[in-house]
Order: C-alpha cells, then structure tokens, then sequence
C-alpha cells in the first residue's frame, strides 16, 4: 500500500504489513515517513481504486456486462412514470456507480464511527487504522458485492440526495484545502526570497498571480460569450456577475493595510487561486443547467456546425452517450489531486489545521530515520505514541464526502427520475455549485478578516 511498498519481500513480511499491525512496509531506496502518513495514503489509495473502478464501469461497452445483473435493467426503476422510457445502455452504467460509491461511503463510515476518540497509537482501536489491510480490502469487496444486490426502487432517488448534500461539504473542503495550499505556497516563496535572489522569487510569485487572475477573467469574458443569450440566460449572467464581483472584492481585502498587518502572509496569490476556483465552480455549475440554450456543448464550442442536405434527415441508431465531458473530468482531476494533498499535506496554517481536525507539521517525510525490526524490514516511524497527529474519525468522513462528490461527478449529477433516454442534470445541481462558491468566498474573508473582528483571539499564522 502506498507510495512505497516493499515488492522483494518475504511472506513473513508481507503478512506482517498485511495482516499486523504495522502500517507499511518501505524499501530501502524510500525516505523514511511517518506511519501517519501512510495510513492516509493508503485509505486514499483504496478510494482512488474504487474511483478507477467507478471510472471503468462507464466506459463504452461495459453496459452489456453489467446488463446481465439480475433485476438491473427494464422493469426495477420502481418509478412508475418512467417505465419504458429506460435507456438500459446508458443507466446500468450509473447505477453502477451509485452502488460502488455507495459501498465506499458505507465504508469510510462505518471506520468513521469506529475511530471516535482515538487519541494516540496506543489506542487499540489505531492498529485496525494503521495495519490489517488486507482484511479492509476483503471488506471494502464484500460491501460492494452486497451493493450490487440492493433493489432499485427508491434507494436510487435518495441517495442521490445524500450525494447532493455530501458532495456541497466537500466541494468547501476542497477549497479549505485550495486555501492552505496558497498559504503554504505564499509563505514558502516569501521565505525562499528573503533566503538569497530576492528579485527572482518576488517576480515568480508575480508571474503565478498574474497568469491566475488573467485566467480568472479570460473565463469570466467566455462565460459572458457563451453561456449567456441577449434575451436570457438571466441565473447565468446574475452567477457571473455576481462572482466576479465577489473575487474583486476579496482581493482587495487580502491587501488592505489593516490586513496585512494582521497577517503578513496574507496577499494576492491567494485570493487569485480562490478567484480561479470560483471561475471553475461558476463554469461547473452552468454546466450543469439543462437548458441547452444557455448550456452549450463545450464540443460545439471548438467545433464548427455543418448544415445538412436538404432534403428528409437519414435515421440514425442512437448512440452510446458519453459519460464524459470537459467539467467532469476537471472535477475528477481536482478531486485526486485534494485526495493526495490531503494525505500528504504538512501545514503551519493553524486555522486550517483545525478546520483539517491536524497537527502542524505532519508531511509525508519523517524527521528522523526508520529503523529495521527483528526481521530485518524497514518500517514507518511511529509518530502518534503521545497523540494522533490527525482526526482518524474527521480524516474517514472526509472520504466518505469524497465518495458521494466522485459518484455525483461521475453520473454528471443527473437525477433519477428524470427521462432516462435524455440524461440531463437538473437544477439542484447548479444551486449547489454556485452556493458552494458563495460559501467558500466567504470563508476565506473570513481568515482574513477575523483578527480584526476577534482581536483577543489567537489566530496563529492565517
């Protein structure tokens, strides 16, 4: 498991790392690390496997395997209004998903409720976190098994709510994350350039917020292009406005004087990542809007539309429906990326630190050397005998959350009872999108002005 996992390695070994108690074993080419670390790394790994899964379960031509599963198809929606409307070669594929997804996120709970409390590696409970892997993985199986044998009809449409209202708190994760990503980056530039080249360090990270507020307001102009029309497209052009109203806004607080006094690493790389993340979300939830009017393929956008021939049009068999398109693979690329950061993040940002429920100072490189055991193999170093270094209760819920964003992105949002043969997402989408990006806005004012409106309280380096 892992980013380094031994591959010459006895059986002994391997049973040790798989069955015991230990969290990995490390070659001895790997820096050492923090046993910490490779626990979360290696929950990650089991969600990024169940993602790929996920992933191969849509892809063209699968459908008619997975037509083969009793009760899977023609007849088990259990919404009477639909029946004989189903398109079996596009919906078996996102039911799939939804019951994969669904045994993720039973799993990530159910480790969730077990790991309430833990307070350090002497815990009992730690050692089903740190070790055991092979007996997760036979669980993680066996729940997704059971899934597949879950009757359709109402289970669907509810747990598309719970992927609704989950994936919301992750999207804000995602941005906590985003924020204590500028944080680090910002801090750590500074320190370079106060190090040695100040000038080459200073016009870097004056490069890097140019080039994100160009991209931010190059998308804010497309966004106005297309996917707004003269006589509508009203929510579109209220979400545009609106959020680029919201990011100038943001960007001159994270410069005022008072500001900057408050919190001398506060400025505008920050604020112009958040800005182009705001764009993302903005874009994604417009894309998410079922009137093609204001929604454009973004093919059509690259691609010039060729007039027929006069004349009948030929009938043409339908064809497959892609799963895919350019916000859902964005989506899928940011949340891997969160997933990794997550598990490997080292932050001295306090206040994200306790919005993140982790230490400070907790990466994926270890301080001090691991030592071999009696039987000669390298293990990670055990830092969480005083006290865990993370919440593991906070950590699975997180990827429970991560679960439900990964199915919604994956079935492109689209609601159950909807006509199947169309599969187009529904307006909760879009509110949830744009909310999220409300939200998230106004949680980063908020680290930046809340030294000022809490001055008594000790709101470390954010």
């Amino acid at each position: 498991m892992g980013a380094c996992l031994a591959l010459p390695c006895s059986i002994a070994s391997c049973a040790s790392c798989l069955c015991g108690s230990a969290p990995c074993l490390l070659s001895s080419c790997c820096p050492s690390t923090y046993n910490s670390t490779m626990s979360r790394l290696a929950f990650s790994f089991l969600l990024l496997l169940g993602t790929l899964v996920s992933v191969v379960m849509i892809l063209p031509g699968m459908e008619d395997h997975l037509k083969k599963i009793p009760g899977f198809c023609v007849g088990s929606s259990g919404i009477p209004f639909i029946e004989g409307k189903v398109n079996c070669d596009v919906i078996v594929g996102y039911k799939s998903v939804y019951r994969m997804c669904f045994a993720m996120a039973c799993f990530f709970f159910l480790f969730s409720l077990i790991m309430i409390r833990v307070r350090s590696s002497k815990d009992p409970r730690a050692a089903i976190q740190n070790g055991f892997w092979f007996f997760k993985f036979l669980i993680l199986v066996g729940i997704t098994v059971g899934a597949f044998f879950i009757p359709d009809g109402i289970f669907t449409t509810v747990w598309y709510y719970f992927g609704v209202v989950g994936s919301f708190i992750f999207i804000i994760i995602q941005l906590i994350l985003l924020v204590d990503f500028a944080h680090s980056w910002n801090q750590s530039w500074l320190e370079k350039a106060e190090e040695g080249n100040t000038k080459g360090w200073f016009a870097a990270l004056l490069t890097v917020t140019f080039v994100n507020y160009a991209l931010a307001f190059s998308a804010m102009v497309l966004f106005y292009v297309y996917y707004t029309q003269p006589n509508d497209c009203t929510e579109h052009k209220v979400f545009i406005s609106l959020n680029f109203l919201f990011c100038v806004v943001v960007s001159v607080v994270s410069i005022l004087p008072k500001v900057q006094e408050a919190q001398p690493s506060s400025g505008l790389l920050q604020a112009s990542l958040i800005s182009l993340y705001t764009m993302y979300l903005t874009w994604s939830a417009m894309s998410n809007n079922p009137n093609k009017t204001c929604n454009p393929s973004l093919l059509s956008l690259v691609q010039p539309s060729t007039t027929p021939p006069p004349g009948p049009a030929p009938t043409q068999a339908p064809g497959p429906v892609q799963w895919w398109d350019a916000q859902s693979i964005v989506g899928l690329v940011l949340f891997i990326l969160c997933t990794l950061y997550a598990s490997i993040r080292s932050s001295n940002n306090s206040q994200v630190n306790r919005l993140m429920r982790t230490e400070e100072g907790t990466g994926l490189t270890a301080d001090v050397e691991a030592t071999a055991g009696e039987d000669g193999v390298l293990r990670a170093v055990d830092n969480e005998e005083d006290g865990v270094s993370y919440s593991y209760s906070f950590f699975h819920c997180s990827l429970f959350l991560a679960s439900l964003y990964i199915m919604m992105t994956l079935t492109n949002w689209y609601k159950p009872d909807m006509d199947y043969e169309a599969m187009q997402t529904s307006m909760p989408a879009v509110w949830v999108k744009i909310c999220s990006s409300w939200l998230g806005l106004a949680l980063f004012l908020w680290t930046l002005v809340a030294p000022l409106v809490l001055p008594d309280r000790d709101f470390g380096q954010i």
